[in-house]
């Protein structure tokens, strides 16, 4: 997995959140309980969403994929991480960096931008429903649905290769100590002795369109439902097509407000403020997902009761 180039450093230490070793047993914990939370919620809501029928619906489609996609998504690090603290291991061979790169890349951008072009087809699923009821089954029909999580991993996947193939040709002269948790673009490109021109302007371009487009699509759309909501007589009506929305808002705002802060900032900005709101986006948010949508959807509190019911009879 390692490039071929004339790189003299052989292995790199990783600094990780904080050099305290009073905090190393706290934070592992901390981390533990996201991560389980994350995985327990993500796999609930999958098997929630498969053995409901009535949750066979374009927006549990959405969520159903949106599930999948933060369990791969912070199960890509999260366990290395928690590795670090219970082995106290700050170091990592060249090869193993460049492995972890390539995976990190590989799947992190991958379900990354997958999760930006799942939540643009949420919105666009609730303007759909609110904005144009009566077209909402043919607007948002099995092969419509299907088509857009085939084009939100097809532009993953290009993204991700893009990214990958600038990375590992970079070459690393002496500095390797790596101000960050794992090995991250950023910080890797901090240390190289060759040029990274190209390639930070790739990756400023990859994460633009992947950030601001999406965003800019969701908002746009939620602007449209705002204005649709606000001319219902009925405040029932309002009230749930407020309560239907601002989940989405919520999830929507942290995710790409994280991304774009680690993401579209320039590379000489200090790593410390970098690293920790990586870990907000990439430990946290795919925590919030779950919570977010499940806890405040009464279909999915409708649909565990039943389970629970087939479960205990």
């Amino acid at each position: 997995m390692a490039p071929e180039n004339d790189s003299s450093v052989t292995e790199f230490i990783l600094l990780g959140l904080t050099q305290q070793p009073e905090l190393q047993l706290p934070l592992f914990f901390i981390f533990l309980a996201i991560y389980v939370v994350t995985v327990v919620g993500d796999i609930g809501l999958i098997l929630l969403t498969g053995l409901n029928s009535h949750l066979h619906t374009p927006m549990y489609y959405f969520l159903f994929n949106l599930s999948f996609i933060d369990l791969c998504y912070s199960s890509v690090f999260a366990p290395k991480m928690l590795m670090n603290y219970v082995f106290r291991k700050n170091t990592i061979s060249f090869v193993g960096c460049m492995t972890q790169l390539f995976f990190f890349l590989y799947f992190f951008t991958f379900f990354g931008i997958s999760e930006c072009y799942v939540l643009t087809s949420m919105a666009y699923d609730r303007y759909v429903a609110i904005c144009s009821p009566l077209l909402y089954n043919a607007a948002m029909s099995p092969k419509v649905c299907s088509s857009l999580m085939l084009i939100s991993y097809l532009m993953a996947f290009l993204d991700a290769m893009t990214l990958i193939g600038g990375m590992l040709r970079l070459t690393f002269c002496d500095a390797n100590t790596i101000n960050h948790y794992l090995c991250d673009t950023y910080p890797l490109l901090q240390l190289s002795c060759t040029s990274t021109y190209i390639l930070e302007l790739e990756i400023i371009i990859v994460s633009g369109i992947n950030i601001i487009l999406p965003s800019l699509t969701i908002f746009v759309s939620y602007g449209l439902i705002l204005s649709n909501i606000l001319h219902i007589s009925s405040t029932e009506g309002r009230s749930k097509a407020f309560s239907t929305c601002s989940s989405h808002i919520i999830a929507v705002s942290l995710f790409f407000g994280s991304s774009a802060f680690v993401y579209l900032k320039p590379s000489s900005m200090p790593m410390n403020k970098g690293k920790f709101s990586s870990v907000f986006y990439t430990n946290v948010v795919p925590m919030m997902n779950p919570l977010i949508y499940n806890l405040r959807n009464k279909d999915v509190k409708l649909a565990l009761r039943k389970v629970l019911r087939m479960v205990k009879f």
